[in-house]
């Protein structure tokens, strides 16, 4: 069995192989087939249909991207031969750029989970984005952020966490109110650097077009035409959450983020971001969306190692349980 896929030119073809023909090596593995290409045409061979559909569909997919400018980086063609079966074809994935204001022209999802979280961010007022570290929770909030700014769908960014682990007792901390919670924004902050020059970050902080404030500063307030990022949300308790939860006002967008198998509250105490997360996935207008391990963007080797401590995890509950 053979398939034949049409290139367009060399050029084409040396970016969809790969440098050393690279990516042609990772699909003939992963799916048991041999390639040759000849005449502008890449054949595909294989004794398994199932090995030849995916990939040529695989082949097809990455054309896509590439012929409308998109790029893949090794990391990309690995995921997408791991998860050749998913619902989302991966070139709508690589092909959602987020346009930002910077050196940086556009952000971009590099996984099926991101790319549902970021589509939620459009279609919901209120977005939960539960799951592990690396896996663009904060990063593509802040995208979305500064894009719904540039396009003046917003007036100005807020961005909250929790202050301090289990609490937030600021006030032995030195100077003034930034230099207090900036420690704990780090995250957020090294994700804007990323996406607007130093200068126009400054302006806009010194105008109030972006405000950065601890948790507890957001009570009282009704936040009218901004987008507002709770980062680091498992830290705060169900009380928190629900004040923080009705500052939303008119012309507003609200993104919570966190990991709750990462939460420092003391032990008798829930995490306003799990509790939150159950009660309110229903309500309309409101999306929880789940990332995976697999939606990491690190080093691949901590998609490792959170898969080794969900599973220990997974195996103490078992435990418990059993006695």
């Amino acid at each position: 069995m053979d398939k034949i896929i049409g290139l367009k030119d060399d050029s084409e073809a040396r970016v969809l192989f790969g440098k050393h023909d690279e990516n042609l090596k990772k699909i003939e593995k992963a799916f048991e087939v041999k390639t040759s290409f000849s005449s502008g045409e890449l054949k595909l061979v294989a004794n398994n249909e199932e090995g030849l559909l995916s990939s040529e569909k695989l082949v097809n997919e990455f054309l896509a991207v590439i012929r409308k400018g998109g790029h893949l980086s090794p990391r990309d063609i690995d995921y997408s031969i791991k998860n050749v079966n998913i619902t989302v074809p991966v070139s709508d994935i690589f092909l959602d750029k987020i346009e930002v204001s910077s050196k940086r022209a556009y952000v971009v999802p590099r996984s099926e989970g991101q790319k549902r979280y970021i589509d939620a961010i459009r279609r919901h007022d209120i977005v939960f984005c539960i799951g592990p570290a690396g896996t663009g929770k904060t990063y593509l909030a802040m995208a979305m952020a500064v894009n719904a700014l540039r396009k003046k769908l917003v007036s100005r960014i807020i961005l909250t966490r929790p202050a301090v682990e289990a609490g937030e007792s600021l006030g032995f901390l030195p100077g003034d109110i930034y230099e207090k919670v900036n420690p704990y924004l780090r995250p957020l902050y090294d994700a804007l650097h990323d996406m607007m020059e130093p200068d126009i970050i400054k302006d806009h902080l010194d105008r109030g077009v972006i405000e950065v404030a601890p948790l507890a500063y957001m009570r009282g307030r009704t936040l009218n035409d901004s987008f507002i990022i709770m980062d680091e949300a498992q830290n705060s308790t169900q009380d928190q959450m629900k004040m923080f939860l009705t500052r939303l006002g008119f012309d507003s967008k609200t993104v919570i983020t966190g990991d709750i198998t990462q939460s420092d509250l003391p032990g008798h105490k829930k995490s306003g971001l799990i509790h939150a997360g159950s009660l309110l996935e229903k309500v309309e207008g409101i999306k929880v969306v789940n990332t995976k391990s697999k939606d990491v963007v690190r080093h691949e080797l901590v998609q490792k190692i959170i898969e080794v401590y969900k599973d220990e995890s997974e195996k103490k509950n078992e435990n418990i349980n059993k006695n």
